[in-house]
């Protein structure tokens, strides 16, 4: 029996039990559908997984150990492997991934948390210029991935720097349920190539809260910006940095070729966004040039997560072509959990 046969006898069963089952699962992303995967070989790891399943309180069945080499990316073989051995072990209730360690953070091509997610295949990043294999998520309303696309969408908490880990994870615990006020910022720049998504900005100021409000501005950003929700910009590096304040549970991107590297680069990796406070980001790990598809939708991410779902829900339903993009941050971060924000927001699908 395949695991997408025995998901379902699974499911059936369940809803045959109670009724009230399917209504439960239909609430998107929570401790009970998230499997945590962590390095045994590595004991930052394995400490910062044990935190975080204590702190979330996730299932001690729904904990995993796989042992990774300490380089930056796995091959494809080593990836089936242990994506076979981790399938194997999480239960089938298991919808999403979190995986806590610091490398590798790429799959040949592809990033790790797409490989993991979908397996490895060579259309989800090559030729890397071109567009590449879409996701079934994107722009998606409901959030049983392993049951319907059989994908197990994942997140990175880079646990290299222990503290700066526990530190994330706090502040994702910190957001739940918050309804922060704050102001999403959607960044102009002078950089031509890799300010593509502002063609979108119209659509992601149509997006209606009570909670927050959507800004345009253009750099060069001189002033300090506070209560920030969202930061979506486009530049190798973002010179503004260190005048950023970050409210629990925000996002923020920049649009380059590298950001996904989690290594010394000379372009900004996204670790320095959660070094600044933010609670997840996004970056690339191989040359996707700059087709907009491949980086988060500001519109569609706002739409999603300003809705009340989850960061990792919210930001997987926002990229198109995800293959090279590595999700990094707290993935059960929920802050405006029972909020609303305004539907059909009219954007490319």
């Amino acid at each position: 029996m395949t695991r997408a046969e025995s998901r379902w006898l699974a499911r059936a069963l369940a809803i045959f039990l109670s009724g009230s089952c399917a209504i439960a699962l239909a609430d998107g992303l929570d401790a009970s559908v998230l499997g945590v995967v962590f390095n045994r070989s590595d004991p930052v790891s394995t400490r910062v997984a044990a935190y975080y399943a204590l702190r979330r309180k996730i299932p001690g069945r729904n904990v995993v150990a796989l042992e990774l080499p300490d380089r930056a990316r796995l091959a494809r073989a080593e990836l089936a492997r242990l994506r076979s051995e981790l399938i194997h072990e999480l239960p089938t209730s298991v919808q999403s991934l979190l995986l806590i360690w610091g490398r590798p953070y790429a799959v040949e091509c592809m990033s790790i948390t797409t490989a993991f997610a979908a397996g490895y295949r060579d259309d989800f990043c090559s030729p890397g210029c071109s567009r590449t294999r879409p996701s079934p998520l994107f722009d998606a309303e409901d959030w049983l991935p392993a049951d319907t696309v059989g994908w197990l969408p994942a997140m990175m908490l880079p646990s290299t720097d222990e503290n700066m880990a526990r530190r994330l994870i706090e502040r994702g615990i910190a957001a739940d349920g918050t309804a922060p006020a704050g102001t999403v910022y959607l960044v102009r720049t002078q950089d031509g190539a890799r300010n593509v998504r502002a063609v979108e900005y119209p659509d992601a100021m149509s997006v209606g809260s009570p909670h927050v409000r959507i800004r345009v501005v253009d750099t060069p950003i001189r002033e300090p910006l506070g209560d920030i929700v969202a930061y979506f910009t486009g530049d190798a590096r973002v010179a503004e940095l260190p005048r950023l304040e970050f409210r629990p549970g925000a996002v923020a991107d920049h649009l380059t070729s590298t950001g996904g590297i989690l290594e010394a680069h000379e372009q900004m990796s996204v670790l320095e966004w959660l070094r600044q406070g933010a609670t997840a980001s996004y970056g690339t790990v191989s040359e996707p040039c700059n087709l907009p598809g491949k980086f988060p939708s500001p519109p569609v991410f706002l739409d999603h997560y300003l809705r009340g779902e989850t960061l990792l829900e919210a930001y997987w339903k926002s990229v198109a072509m995800p293959g090279q993009g590595l999700f990094v941050g707290e993935p059960l971060a929920r802050p405006y959990a029972h909020a609303t924000a305004s539907p059909g927001i009219p954007h490319a699908r």
